[in-house]
């Protein structure tokens, strides 16, 4: 998988379980205040659409995950 890729399945995952942890109906409720992080991620995720620039992304690059699926081309 590319880096793109794995932001949206971390930043999904994120998003679920903060909501998990802020919705007072859930079992597994913690605090109102996990909800922040949702938003935290949803604006990362709007900022990214713009600029391309993801600070997920620096992480997944140094752990070694490429840019570009292996049988993709980059036309940029």
């Amino acid at each position: 998988m590319t880096v793109e890729r794995w932001i949206r399945v971390i930043a999904g995952l994120f998003i679920m379980v903060s909501l998990a942890l802020g919705v007072e109906g859930s079992p597994v409720f913690v605090s109102r205040w996990a909800l922040a992080f949702t938003a935290f991620v949803g604006l990362n995720l709007f900022q990214f659409g713009f600029s391309n620039v993801c600070p997920m992304g620096f992480f997944l690059r140094k752990l070694g995950v490429p840019d570009v699926a292996p049988c993709e081309t980059k036309t940029e």
